[in-house]
């Protein structure tokens, strides 16, 4: 499975918007990440119209989790920035060529298709089973305790780059 360089964005976006309760705008979030901002607003919309995060309009807009980070899962924002659609899709290629079997004896999927749709249905439940609070708390762990915080401070702060994270 591949998927966009925008989930990974909209993922560390959305574990940014755990350490706040003022709305974050698209640019400071885009600053922090050293990212392309039109780039990074396509993910913020995408996330926005999956009902994940909202947009606050004004002097203090930005965006915000619509819901606790504990019931945001990572399939949710995978699913809002690159679709639901399968990693596979069988094209019955079997029914081809000159040993194609008829499509009356095609009454289930084959082996294959039957492996790959198992594949993306235990992909899909991996991700279902980490929220964005759980990729919080990584970040916490991988950084030290206090790396979100100082990602709160830097967020709040006057916006000149010079915060940086602590590092282990």
């Amino acid at each position: 499975m591949k998927l966009s360089g925008g989930v990974e964005w909209a993922l560390h976006c959305c574990v940014v918007l755990t350490t706040g309760t003022e709305p974050v705008p698209a640019a400071r979030l885009a600053e922090l990440h050293d990212v392309s901002g039109s780039y990074l607003a396509k993910q913020l919309q995408a996330l926005s119209r999956a009902g994940l995060v909202t947009s606050v309009q004004g002097k203090a807009g930005g965006y915000v989790l619509t819901r606790a980070p504990e019931l945001i899962t990572v399939l949710d924002v995978v699913t809002a920035v690159d679709g639901d659609r399968p990693a596979f899709v069988c094209t019955e290629i079997r029914q081809r060529g000159p040993l194609a079997s008829p499509p009356e004896a095609c009454t289930r999927p084959c082996a294959i298709s039957r492996a790959m749709a198992g594949a993306d249905a235990a992909w899909r439940e991996a991700l279902r089973a980490i929220s964005v609070a759980d990729l919080a708390k990584g970040v916490e762990e991988d950084y030290g305790a206090g790396a979100l915080g100082g990602i709160r401070a830097w967020l709040t702060g006057p916006g000149d780059g010079d915060a940086s994270l602590p590092t282990r």
